[in-house]
């Protein structure tokens, strides 16, 4: 029986980003393992387990809620499967040492659950403040909006949100919890539609958001730190997707691959080469990344920002 077809198998709440395009990236891979970062509800790790019979996966997940939907989810797969709680950016650099990693997949993005359902705080209309994607973080939203101080909440808005208003919308906050805790993402969510403006059918308070949650759950330094750990293993023939959101997790991901694919690494005011070259751990897949097609963004909409990009290390022993 095909595990798809299982009475056990359990239909996934999230809708998996790029899927298409996620698949026909690993379409090469034969054997191994598959680390699958960001596993959330198990939507691309189902179908590449599907796809790849001979296919192992170790998913990891930070949010508990989403490690039990898949674990049951998953089960039709056996011990093909093995789920591990925890920040990707912690748990990779072990397992890279110890197992023969084909592919690495991680989707940035948070999940349709997480941000649905209010009382994760992620949404607009939620009555409470929170954003953390493990429950159990110390940070959460609340403590960022109504500790920090005017001058770090400007740098958060400019740097993580890229607002131009950020000076702004710091001191109307400042302003704002000086009579009473802004205590809900709803209040947060007025309180930036009247110093920002949305573009399109983009909520004003959109960037702003985002830069409270990058800052609540770290994300930019869990991508530094995967890439990190990525560049230390250079797990021979492994390749690498990488689904990003924005353009801060975009500009990290396509740096480091561009990097990760030059042959010479002089310095560029050099006048000629003196590294001998051969220094590429592997190449691009494509130089441009992977969007979402325009009939997966009207059923998607969430889809719109979304980027996947890929790269294959070097089997052990190939030429560059």
């Amino acid at each position: 029986m095909s595990p798809n077809s299982s009475s056990n198998s359990k239909k996934s709440p999230h809708i998996p980003v790029l899927l298409p395009q996620v698949l026909e990236s690993f379409a090469s891979l034969e054997a191994g393992i598959l680390i699958d970062c960001t596993l959330g509800y198990a939507g691309h790790s189902a179908a590449l387990l599907e796809a790849h019979p001979h296919l192992q996966l170790i998913g990891i997940d930070r949010d508990p809620e989403a490690l039990d939907f898949s674990q049951e989810h998953l089960a039709p797969y056996g011990e093909r499967v093995r789920l591990l709680r925890g920040s990707f950016s912690e748990v990779l650099p072990t397992l890279l040492g110890q197992e023969p990693v084909a592919a690495v997949l991680a989707d940035f993005g948070v999940s349709s659950l997480q941000l649905d359902k209010r009382e994760r705080g992620f949404s607009f209309e939620s009555d409470t403040l929170d954003m953390r994607m493990n429950p159990e973080a110390s940070l959460s939203a609340y403590e960022v909006v109504n500790s920090y101080s005017a001058e770090r909440l400007e740098y958060l808005f400019r740097e993580y949100g890229e607002i131009s208003r950020a000076r702004q919308l710091a001191e109307a906050i400042v302003t704002e919890r000086k009579n009473r805790p802004i205590v809900s993402a709803r209040e947060l969510a007025e309180l930036g539609k009247r110093i920002l403006r949305g573009k399109g059918k983009t909520h004003p308070a959109t960037q702003m958001f985002q830069a409270i949650r990058i800052e609540v759950n770290d994300e930019l330094g869990e991508i530094e730190r995967l890439l990190d750990a990525l560049e230390s293993a250079r797990p021979a023939g492994a390749i690498v997707s990488l689904i990003t959101f924005h353009s801060l997790e975009d500009r990290l991901v396509k740096s480091r691959f561009r990097r990760w694919s030059r042959e010479c690494i002089c310095p560029p005011e050099a006048p000629r080469c003196t590294c001998g070259g051969g220094h590429a751990l592997g190449r691009e897949l494509s130089r441009k990344p992977f969007v979402a097609t325009p009939e997966e963004q009207r059923i998607n909409p969430r889809s719109r920002s979304a980027k996947l990009r890929s790269f294959r290390f070097k089997e052990a022993g190939e030429a560059s």
